[in-house]
Parts: structure tokens; sequence; C-alpha cells
């Protein structure tokens, strides 16, 4: 049997992340950056659909192989090509036979000896599979398809809403449309999509949540800068900034340049987006090109201003801070596997230098927003926390998140059905 291009495809990209520890991201990328032959575009988007897949349910589904193995697998390379052909079997997805043929035949391709293993794996499954089911019950990495120590962390925060939390985690993202209100309304770009077939509801001011997600090429005037694609959480960074016309405005993080763009379509002011990944900054000069928009570009360290800063101070400072992205795991389900307790550490310590770096250039009276998309306590209110203890000049402003958890630190948005989780603390400098 040959073996299709997008299983093969998907089991590389699997194994990148649990094996390699590569982002999918980055892989994703590497595939389209790869000398001839590249992979065709719908090749590559199956088993970018395959792979997330499997990503979402991997707790799971390697209970179910490492209990019908029993052994580390030889090679470990096996582990793409089992888990694909458990999910299929489990999420039923593919018809059982093909499911089994397929994964042996792609087995069998690569590690010949290996190929008795497979199909008895896979065949011991089908046999015992309500056994297996019941087993990953009691199992909490099986259970919820999350690390243990994620489902703590999340269990000491919120422990009357965790499981709720990892349910959300586990489900397919909203795509929810920001709708340029320098080039059309958001009744009449929702009016535009009806007559394309595509059904929305008005989710925020700019905003329309899609009922089914479309590829962003079929989206009508995308090219011409009338809509972008920006999770509905992300867009309240723009309303919590407050900006005003003629503020100068610094986007600190600003890659892949999502909320630069926002801000400017918001508000006539002069905005710095500072970032110091030369590639994805790229990806915010392209935005704001498609977007008929204008910002001052800047590669640099935001945690060394010696080096890029010109002496005038910022109205307004957006800093999305790096964190473990923890709240749009369900659009990254790669992340649960990659990141470990103590890259949090790093990462809160990472934080810290960019507020201690940043706050010198706000002006008095101005406000700087720190924003993650992060719901782990440590990077976001513990953060805010021990930052005010150590500047009397600052104090929190109350925001206006509905559906938020209020700490007198900031706000966190859930995960649910229209929004990531988010967290925002407006800092004010008295």
């Amino acid at each position: 049997m040959s073996v299709s291009p997008a299983r093969t495809l998907a089991a590389d990209l699997i194994n990148a992340v649990l094996l390699d520890k590569r982002s999918l991201s980055q892989s994703i990328a590497a595939c389209r950056q790869a000398p001839p032959p590249l992979p065709e575009a719908r090749t590559l988007a199956a088993a970018q659909s395959l792979a997330y897949g499997v990503l979402r349910h991997a707790g799971r589904l390697r209970f179910f192989l490492d209990t019908l193995s029993g052994r580390p697998l030889d090679p470990p390379a096996l582990l793409g090509p089992m888990l694909l052909g458990l999910f299929e079997l489990d999420s039923e997805s593919s018809p059982a036979y093909a499911a089994v043929n397929e994964t042996v035949a792609l087995v069998a391709s690569r590690f010949p000896r290996a190929r008795g293993f497979a199909n008895a794996i896979l065949r011991n499954f089908q046999r015992h599979r309500a056994e297996f089911e019941e087993q990953a019950t009691e199992d909490p990495r099986a259970h919820w398809n999350f690390p243990v120590w994620w489902q703590k962390r999340l269990q000491t925060a919120y422990p009357d809403v965790w499981q709720d939390i990892l349910s959300q985690l586990n489900g397919h993202p909203p795509m929810t449309l920001r709708v340029n209100q320098r080039l059309t309304t958001t009744a009449d770009y929702a009016a535009l999509l009806n007559q394309h077939g595509m059904t929305c509801r008005q989710t925020g001011e700019a905003a329309l949540t899609l009922d089914q997600p479309v590829p962003v090429g079929e989206l009508p005037q995308f090219t011409e800068g009338w809509v972008s694609v920006q999770d509905l959480g992300a867009q309240r960074a723009a309303d919590l900034l407050a900006c005003e016309e003629g503020m100068t405005v610094l986007d600190a993080c600003a890659a892949p340049g999502g909320k630069t763009a926002h801000l400017l379509e918001r508000h006539a002011v002069h905005l710095t987006a500072l970032d110091n990944d030369a590639e994805r900054l790229r990806q915010v000069t392209q935005t704001l090109t498609r977007l008929h928009l204008h910002a001052t570009v800047l590669c640099a360290d935001v945690g060394q201003p010696q080096k890029w800063w010109h002496g005038e101070s910022f109205d307004r400072i957006l800093l999305d801070a790096p964190c473990t992205a923890s709240g749009v795991v369900r659009r990254h389900p790669d992340g649960k596997w990659l990141k470990r307790p103590e890259d949090m550490q790093h990462l809160a310590k990472e934080q810290a230098r960019l507020l201690e770096a940043l706050w010198p250039l706000l002006k008095s009276g101005g406000t700087m927003l720190y924003a993650t998309c992060s719901l782990f306590p440590a990077e976001n209110s513990e953060q805010i926390a021990a930052f005010l203890a150590r500047h009397p000049d600052a104090r929190v402003e109350p925001g206006l998140l509905p559906d938020s958890i209020a700490f007198p630190t900031g706000q966190q948005l859930l995960p649910g059905p229209d929004t990531d989780g988010f967290f925002y603390a407006r800092l004010l400098k008295t």
C-alpha cells in the first residue's frame, strides 16, 4: 500500500514536538522553507490538522501506546506513526481498516522490522478498546490530556473551575475577526460575509466570530485590509490601553503585530513597534502594509532601552510579555507538552526584567498595560504584586473586562467559547 504524504509528514511533525522538543509552528515553517520539492499546500494543511489532533489528545494516546507496548519503543521514531494510528482509531476519523493498514504501511516503509509490532498494537487496541478507555479515566494525564504538573497548578489557582478550564483548552478555538474600522463597519462586513455564505455573530465592537472557521485567504477583502484574524481576548488590549489621538505609544514585544495594528486602527497615534525577533518582526511590517497603517518598527531587546530609546517618554506602553502561553494552548496544543515547570521561573524573571526596563520610559500620569496570554498567577497577579511592592509610584487602575476574574493586581480572562485566556493589568504612573 502506498503511504499518504500527509500521514508521513504528520508523523514527522508529531515526532518533532514530542521527541525533538521543537514547536509545531517552527516545524511547519521549516517545511515551507525546505529545499524542493516542497509539500503541496493541501498536503501540509492535512498533515497539520492530523498533528493538531494527535497533540490535543497525546496524553490519552500515549497511555494507550504505553499500556499496549509495555516497553520503550525501538526505535523511538515509531512514536509519531503509532500515535497517529491510535488517534484515528480512537477518534474514528477514518475507517478502522484504513487507519490500521495505512499506519502499518507507513511503519513498514521506514522501519520494516517493526511492521508486525505496529499491526499487533493496533489490532489489540481494536479488540480491547473499551477496557483501555476505562483504564484511561483513572490516569490524570490520559483523562485530561495535560501534564499532571499543569493540572495541579490550575487546580490550586482556580479550585472551582479548573476542570472547565482544561475542557475548554482541549477544544477547538473560535475564529474571531477584527474589522478594520478605518475601511468599513462591523455591520457592513458581517453583511459581506453573509453574501459569501459565511455566517457569524458580533462578539465585540469590531469583532465577528465565525460559526465555522475558514482559510484566511477566503475572507472577502482580506488582502485589501478590511479584516484581520484576532482572538476576542487579544482585542481587549486596545480598549484597556485607552489611547487618545496624538499620543506617543510603545508596543513592546509587538510581533506578530495584531495588537499594534488594532491600536492604529483605533487611534491616530505615534506608535513604535518593538521586538527582538527579526523574522517575526517582518510579519508586523507585512500586516501594517496590508492594513494601510504606519508605525516605527524596531528590532531590539526591550530590556535594553539604552540601545534603542532616544529619550522621549511614552504616554502609553503595551507590554505583551513573553509567557507560557497557557491561555492559548488550544491554538497551540504542542505547548502543553513542550513547557516544563521550571520554564515559568525563567519567564517570570524575564517579565520582571522587562517591567523594570520600561517603567522609566513612561510619562508621569501615563499608563502601562501589562498583558500575558497565561493562566498562571506566577506570571500574572503575583508578578504585578511584586512590581507594585518595588514601585510606590505605580498603582493598578480598575479595568472593565466582562466575564473576567478581578484581582487587586489585574483581571484574568479564562478561556471560554468566545475568548482565549488572557491577563491584563493597567498600571498608572502616579
